[in-house]
């Protein structure tokens, strides 16, 4: 013990290096097992490490912990289908955020009982007593706040995204206002707080952030909320790096930092990609709940679209020189991830050049779609990102559709009056033939009618994901009905 106590720092920093090697593997799918290893390791060091370092722990208290969290994790990873993993990872967040809330709030506490004992016993006790510095009070200012603003926000993002009834949108003229002046008194309690050290004003500006972390994100549209759930890892990383400072622990400030920072330059990568601000996405109300203003009811529902079968759609793909197949939510909601490797394995079979094209905002999390064909075995070669594989669409003989819409939606190259107008799209629409299925004709997430499911060249096949996809199999395959 004594000796891990004398290398600390050490193993601290022989933890962040292995960290900065985990964010280095995930950048790629080939060494994001790697990488993954590393983070593991990484964590193990930084537990054990504290664990030692610790002044009088309560150790049952920390142990039970752990084992709780390691039960909860375990069973949680093991039954979680890929449908709910959005929801999943908002719901993580969260915790961070909480936990940031509570250390301040021990941190606090703790220091406000050692005031109230006599330095002079505290000191004949072993125990080095100073009074909260300005400092130390604005590192638990912000890590509280960033910690409860995080805590909320994640846990509406949770309900959002797992269709919770009580995670409703709000909307109309006194939602800004409203925000205005929930962020507004929370700073300046927060800044009381800082200034005096008033305890008051530490639980009025905590709640404050608790109630705008909702308000904040309940307007955000569905479509919007793949950004939310990047910004929010972005916030539980700084909420962390603030608990870091509050408790001199350099290992956690490195972590939390290295978080916050790549998460927000993914939010940044993934706002670029909707042609969007992060200042709009999270304001601006934009992308989410009801169907675009573009066309009026009655002709939405009289505009005409060619359906087909599992049957036609293999026919055509069988006898086509290269299929490409875009996947979105749709393929999640169906399970049908391993159907779709099934059908790309027996056209490769038939001659047929296959490969998948990804759009940054594609599913409900960033790199969901990713998550899926990885889950599913497909070859890394055979991912494309959207700026790799637009340029291929016109000589595309086929494209597939699986439940994806705003990302092929034309619109957003042609209608300047559409939400979504401007926004990068995967270029679908360009291929010789499009199929796409889906469920039915309902707008898609960001409640927008998509221009491509009209197109005389596109065939709509209705069902489900993985059923039709295993028809088009058999079709192929000559064992269909």
């Amino acid at each position: 013990m004594e000796m891990i106590r004398e290398y600390a720092d050490w193993f601290y920093l022989i933890g962040a290096v292995l960290f900065i090697l985990t964010l280095r593997g995930l950048s790629g799918p080939k060494t994001a097992i790697q990488g993954n290893r590393y983070g593991m390791i990484a964590m193990a060091i930084a537990v054990l490490t504290t664990f030692f370092v610790a002044d009088n722990p309560v150790v049952w208290m920390i142990v039970g912990a752990m084992v709780a969290g390691a039960v909860v994790g375990i069973a949680r990873a093991r039954t979680v289908p890929m449908t709910q993993m959005p929801e999943t990872v908002a719901l993580m967040h969260s915790l961070v955020g909480l936990a940031a809330v509570l250390i301040a709030i021990a941190a606090i506490i703790h220091n406000n009982k050692l005031i109230e004992l006599d330095p002079d016993l505290l000191a004949a006790n072993g125990v080095n007593f100073h009074e909260m510095s300005r400092v130390h009070l604005f590192e638990l200012f912000v890590g509280c706040f960033v910690g409860a603003i995080t805590f909320t926000a994640s846990v509406f993002a949770y309900g959002k995204l797992a269709a919770k009834k009580w995670a409703k949108t709000i909307s109309g003229a006194w939602v800004k206002p409203v925000q205005a002046i929930i962020f507004i008194a929370m700073l300046v309690f927060g800044f009381m707080f800082f200034s005096t050290g008033n305890m008051t004003a530490f639980w009025a500006m905590t709640a404050l952030a608790l109630v705008f972390g909702w308000v904040w994100i309940a307007p955000v549209g569905g479509g919007d909320m793949p950004v939310v759930v990047s910004l929010l890892n972005s916030f539980s990383g700084w909420a962390a790096a603030g608990i870091g400072f509050t408790l001199e622990n350099n290992m956690l400030i490195v972590a939390g930092s290295l978080v916050g920072s790549s998460g927000a330059i993914l939010s940044y990568i993934m706002c670029k990609a909707m042609n969007r601000s992060i200042i709009n996405v999270l304001f601006g109300g934009a992308m989410g709940g009801t169907a675009a203003p573009t066309a009026g009811a009655g002709e939405q529902v009289q505009r005409n679209h060619r359906s087909g079968s599992a049957d036609d759609a293999g026919f055509l793909m069988s006898n086509a020189d290269s299929v490409v197949i875009v996947p979105g939510y749709g393929m999640a909601q169906g399970r049908a991830q391993n159907a779709v490797k099934e059908l790309a394995n027996i056209l490769k079979e038939q001659g047929v050049t296959v490969r998948f094209a990804i759009h940054p905002v594609a599913g409900r999390m960033p790199g969901h779609m990713n998550v899926l064909l990885a889950e599913a075995d497909v070859p890394y070669e055979d991912i494309l990102e959207m700026d790799e594989i637009n340029s291929d669409f016109p000589a595309t003989d086929v494209v597939l559709v699986i439940g994806a819409n705003d990302v092929v939606n034309p619109a957003a190259k042609d209608d300047p009056t559409s939400p979504i107008y401007g926004m990068p799209i995967l270029e679908a629409h360009k291929a010789r033939t499009i199929m796409v299925i889906k469920r039915s004709m309902a707008t898609g997430y960001a409640g927008l009618d998509n221009d491509l499911f009209y197109n005389d060249k596109t065939m709509m096949i209705f069902g489900d994901a993985k059923k039709v996809v295993e028809d088009m199999t058999k079709a192929i395959n000559g064992t269909g009905h």
